[in-house]
């Protein structure tokens, strides 16, 4: 037993030592458009998918989901968020994947769902009003 607290110390200081991949700069987000702008146009149906460039650190993700609400991701990698890669849409427009590490995310929940993707993507707040929509962090 003496023998197994040195060895437990010991693993979880090298644990705690683990780049997590989720260092994605902060940056101010504050996107708005109308919903019937031609280049959200995938956002009038569930499933619906939209990429942004020229927001958040590497783009954004604007996402319609099954029950009518919507999600927004920043498009960096949490896969070596150093190399700032941008995650392009799958067919389907319910994965997206990194290009550079082959990580892929589910766009319900952000969630991670191949390796080397163990971090869920940034999420920021986003809302419809009037006929607006709202991106904000």
């Amino acid at each position: 037993m003496k023998k197994l607290i040195p060895l437990a110390a010991i693993l979880m200081a090298l644990t705690s030592c683990v780049k997590t991949g989720a260092d994605i700069p902060s940056v101010e987000v504050n996107f708005q458009d109308a919903t019937t702008d031609p280049r959200l146009s995938a956002l009038n149906v569930p499933g619906g998918a939209v990429l942004i460039n020229g927001y958040g650190v590497a783009g954004l993700i604007l996402y319609r989901e099954a029950d009518g609400t919507y999600a927004c991701y920043d498009r960096c990698s949490t896969v070596n968020p150093q190399k700032l890669c941008a995650v392009t849409l799958n067919s389907g427009n319910f994965v997206v994947t990194d290009p550079c590490s082959g990580g892929e995310w589910d766009l319900i929940d952000g969630s991670p769902v191949k390796s080397p993707a163990t971090i869920s993507l940034k999420q920021y707040n986003i809302s419809v009003s009037n006929f607006e929509i709202y991106v904000s962090n």
